[in-house]
């Protein structure tokens, strides 16, 4: 039977119910109520007072962020009303969700509603409700599907970039010598700006006439060593430059998961006589998965992004033939001022990388563990 003592001990660890009287549960309930209707009411006032179907609302949207704070606080002050304690606990968590519904899910859904409008920076009208005719014409516009086309080019790219940073970690892992000066010289271009590079090199080395590349070129016996010409030598270029970009975030990640491994299994796959390559396929490449499968998808990630070396080599020249969906997205805006085209081809490509990322993830995880049964078996 436990003492006095012990039963004390125990109460500090349990979380009593607290007795809510139904008056205190009634106005919690009255209040969250009441607050979300006038959230609500505002929005709703505002939204139609925008779109021109009422004569009265307000000037901005700011008295809805102050119904939205109102709404927020009211939410805090109905959990403690109604569920006492438990509600206490749930104020450490409720501030942090608050932020994330108004820094992520409102700029969503005003990004939704500019995405049905025309609305051109040029013009002095301001959005105005145009229904589905941003979806025709995205249906009907080639350079965006010319551009998602591109994207699936640089997407497999990544599949090379892999390779070659999985050898340049290898190698830099291995005992050679200067192998410190090499880790440093291999992470000079992860150290440089994509937009340094697309001057240094696709400004600079890459110019037809006085680039060192291009003199090379022509001295190899390329007669006009034009890289930006031609839609396919184009895409390959942007392709190398942003893979001599970012090939050393790979090859850190990939370097760090073969320091980790544990030493004792690859010295008993020398011990039961595998050679290098057996060693390599059926030990380190196994147990790199993991750290393999991370690098590809944050690769992949900022491969998505790809926009900053197409905009300042050749604007998505020759044709569209090296734009990225970022980059005539950002064309878009710059060019033609049409926030809201440009703002449904941003949404439509939001979609687009979630779906992909999580499939991708599925298969990998999928692909994984079949991989680790074969090789346990």
């Amino acid at each position: 039977m436990a003492g006095p003592g012990q039963s004390e001990g125990d109460q500090l660890h349990t979380v009593v119910s607290d007795y809510m009287s139904p008056r205190r549960i009634l106005a919690g309930r009255a209040l969250l109520w009441f607050a979300a209707a006038v959230l609500f009411v505002t929005a709703v006032i505002q939204a139609l007072y925008t779109w021109d179907r009422i004569a009265f609302g307000f000037e901005n949207w700011r008295p809805v962020l102050y119904a939205f704070i109102f709404w927020g606080t009211a939410l805090c002050v109905a959990q403690v009303l109604v569920r006492g304690e438990q509600g206490k606990r749930v104020l450490f968590v409720l501030p942090a969700v608050l932020f994330v519904v108004s820094m992520v899910v409102f700029p969503i859904l005003f990004g939704l509603y500019i995405s049905f409008t025309d609305w051109n920076l040029a013009s002095p009208t301001g959005p105005k409700f145009n229904g589905l005719d941003n979806f025709r014409q995205m249906s009907g516009d080639p350079f965006y599907w010319n551009a998602l086309k591109n994207m699936v080019y640089y997407v497999l790219a990544v599949s090379v970039e892999y390779a070659i940073a999985f050898g340049l970690a290898l190698l830099l892992n291995a005992q050679v010598r200067a192998r410190k000066f090499f880790r440093v010289a291999f992470l000079l271009p992860l150290m440089l700006s994509p937009v340094a590079v697309s001057w240094m090199v696709g400004k600079s080395m890459l110019e037809v006439r006085f680039g060192p590349l291009a003199n090379l070129a022509r001295f190899l016996g390329w007669e006009n060593p034009s890289f930006f010409s031609s839609p396919e030598i184009a895409r390959l270029s942007i392709m190398v430059m942003d893979a001599w970009t970012f090939i050393p975030f790979m090859m850190v990640m990939i370097l760090a998961g073969l320091q980790a491994l544990p030493k004792e299994v690859l010295e008993a796959a020398k011990i039961d006589g595998a050679k290098p390559w057996q060693g390599f396929w059926q030990v380190t490449f196994p147990l790199m998965l993991p750290v393999s499968i991370t690098a590809i998808v944050i690769r992949i990630i900022f491969k998505l992004k790809l926009a900053d070396i197409i905009i300042n080599v050749t604007s998505g020249g020759p044709g569209g033939a090296t734009d990225s969906v970022t980059s005539f997205i950002f064309r878009e805006y710059r060019d033609r001022s049409n926030v809201g085209y440009g703002t449904l081809l941003a949404m439509i490509y939001l979609v687009l990388i979630i779906i992909f990322v999580t499939s991708l993830l599925k298969v990998a995880s999928r692909w994984t563990r079949q991989f680790n049964q074969e090789g346990a078996g």
